[in-house]
């Protein structure tokens, strides 16, 4: 039988899918985009538009294959249970069960009975799954963390996720080693909370110096980490530890105390500002980038300001522009003073504005120098990326997943142009 399956949403659910593609080609089934028995729509409900996207997809698979054996799962499905039954789908999972995908379709094969598992509780086990090789990335995502216990005021993820829990230790350095026996470079460790990742009292820090005694493995990406989880510790490391790219994605949301605070965040302006001092102390050159929430309750053009204030000081190398999206369960959904969907936009547009004078000018930094690329993506020309996260584009055809000298020449339409060393 052949599948399909759609994804969402963020790098946890790129893994979640990839392990669900893996564990299907095991059991013969076969990938077709064209002809599938089987869709799998593997959801995203961070935003209300996350949920539009999620349940428009659903639709739109059911009414190109009728037919098809409708899966869907993840925090859409977690989130909105009532509303994807409402659609007819066949099996509807949350965010447990996933790793048991295969034998619920082989159920429902068998028996044809809807199946709907949705678990509300807050305390559960971390769902243990291993990937050996990412089919369609170059770059491997390894999933070792998921939950979040901040419940910050507008964020429903706490609510869909669950409690915090991490992978164990030994599980996720096996699953690394093999991943780098079949020939992946970079890893990326991905989580809902990633910093927050602790096993066998083993926190972030001690799982990256573990991995990194592995030979062949270029480089350790974080997908992201907060403020409060940069320690003295993680720093130290990050100065000594070459594998790790000179990268981290470091959450903002606001650059307003006053709307920090109704934000729940566990940091102040301050606090912020003082730890990426210490981490361009030891890593000058390193890209931070950036969430950015705009339009949260309470949020005036003035408090705005200081937000654009805030971000050209830190001069972030890019920032996620997102405006505020109102979600049930969440304090911030029951605050008065909601902004107005026009002054979101406005002030969206002109953050992205500030954001890409930002992006530009520390791509153009690396004019005229020769950078290690790794190469992503090969067509008529090429495509990699840097340790510190810049697209470059060669115009020559560069077999993928190799990490080549590129002298770049140019800098295009948020590219680095370049040429291949010889």
């Amino acid at each position: 039988m052949n599948f399909l399956i759609y994804t969402l949403g963020c790098k946890v659910n790129t893994y979640e899918s990839e392990i669900i593609k893996e564990l299907l080609l095991k059991e013969g089934y076969k990938e077709s985009e064209t002809n599938p028995d089987i869709v799998i729509i593997n959801t995203c409900t961070v935003t209300n538009m996350a949920d539009h996207k999620s349940m428009k997809m659903v639709r739109h698979y059911q009414k190109l294959f009728p037919h098809a054996l409708l899966v869907v799962c993840g925090c859409s499905a977690q989130n909105k249970k009532t509303e994807y039954e409402n659609l007819g789908v066949d099996i509807l999972l949350g965010n447990q069960k996933k790793s048991e995908i295969v034998k619920l379709i082989k159920d429902y094969l068998k028996n044809h009975q809807k199946f709907t598992y949705i678990n509300e509780n807050r305390q559960l086990p971390f769902e243990d799954m291993q990937i050996k090789k990412f089919a369609t990335h170059t770059r491997a995502f390894v999933k070792i963390e998921d939950g979040c216990d901040n419940f910050c005021s507008y964020c429903v993820i706490p609510f869909v996720r669950g409690s915090i829990r991490s992978k164990d230790f030994n599980t996720t350095l096996k699953e690394v080693h093999d991943l780098v026996l079949n020939n992946h470079q970079e890893i990326v460790l991905t989580g809902i909370h990633t910093g927050a990742y602790n096993n066998s009292n083993h926190d972030l820090t001690d799982l990256i110096h573990e991995i990194s005694k592995e030979d062949n493995l270029k480089r350790i990406r974080i997908s992201s980490i907060e403020i409060t989880e940069i320690n003295n510790k993680f720093i130290n490391e990050l100065q000594n530890n070459p594998k790790i790219c000179n990268h981290l994605h470091i959450p903002l949301q606001s650059g307003s105390d006053e709307i920090l605070k109704l934000m729940n965040r566990k940091y102040n302006l301050e606090k912020f500002k003082e730890i990426i001092k210490k981490i361009r102390k030891v890593r000058p050159d390193i890209a931070i980038t950036t969430d950015v929430i705009v339009g949260h309750p309470f949020e005036t053009e003035e408090l705005f300001l200081e937000t654009i204030n805030t971000v050209q000081e830190i001069n972030f190398a890019k920032i996620h522009v997102f405006p505020y999206s109102k979600r049930d369960k969440t304090k911030a959904s029951l605050m008065t003073n909601q902004v107005s969907e026009e002054e979101k936009k406005d002030r969206s547009k002109r953050l992205i504005a500030i954001s890409n004078e930002l992006e530009k000018n520390y791509y153009q930094k690396y004019l005229n120098q020769t950078l290690e690329v790794l190469i992503i993506q090969s067509k008529d020309d090429s495509i990699g990326i840097t340790d510190n996260y810049l697209k470059v584009k060669i115009k020559d055809k560069i077999e993928v997943n190799q990490i080549i000298n590129v002298l770049i020449i140019d800098y295009k339409n948020g590219f680095l142009i370049g040429q291949k060393v010889v």
